[in-house]
This record gives structure tokens, sequence and C-alpha cells, in this order.
């Protein structure tokens, strides 16, 4: 199962399971994940969990902005539109910063091979 660890200081604070269908970021009350802080929109951005169409078992993560004021962010990089997200990338929700961790994705880095 894929999480967001949220990093202060590069130190985990918090996890957070990404389960369902979709994923709810921001700092209204009803999101899965809520972020209060004034930086954060009420409905920041989104999670949407797919399975792979390709690899039996294995679930996809998207992330989209929901129209922020100050953005979500994967590794430094504004996310235009839907973005996938990787075992390791950094995502920040304003100023707030996540690890996304995928421990089947892991495993599967190591056995991925190039085809010629």
């Amino acid at each position: 199962m894929a999480v967001l660890a949220q990093l202060v200081d590069d130190v985990v604070t918090s996890t957070f399971d990404l389960k369902g269908k979709k994923v709810n970021i921001g700092r209204h009350p009803d999101n899965q994940i809520q972020i209060n802080e004034i930086a954060v929109s009420g409905a920041h951005a989104i999670i949407d969990i797919e399975v792979n169409q390709y690899l039996d078992g294995v679930l996809d993560c998207y992330i989209e902005d929901k129209g922020s004021t100050n953005g979500t962010f994967v590794n430094d990089l504004p996310v235009e539109g839907r973005q996938r997200l990787n075992n390791n990338d950094l995502v920040r929700i304003a100023w707030n910063t996540f690890k996304f961790i995928d421990e089947n994705e892991s495993s599967l880095e190591k056995t991925a091979y190039l085809l010629e």
C-alpha cells in the first residue's frame, strides 16, 4: 500500500495510507488528509488511485492540483494537470512536504529491465 509521509526537517511526523479510489487533500475537515494551515486551500489537491492496466495487482497513484492558491509540487516542479507519483517523490502542498512511498513499486524497481 502506498503512503504519504509528512516530513518536518526531513523527519517523518505523520503517515497517511492512500486507499480507496480517491484521496482528497486540503484544509477542509471533509478531506481524507486534512492540513490545518492557512496556506493550504480547502480543497487543495486530489490523488487518484487506479489499477495498472499492464501489471496485475499494481496500483498507480496520480496527483492533481484543484486550483489551489499556493500550488502543489512534485520534486519542486509545479503539478500541471494530472501527474503520476513514483516511489520516493517529494510532494509539496503549499509549504508542507510529504514523501510518497510505494513499497510495491520499490520491489518492482529491483526487477525492471530494458527491452531492446
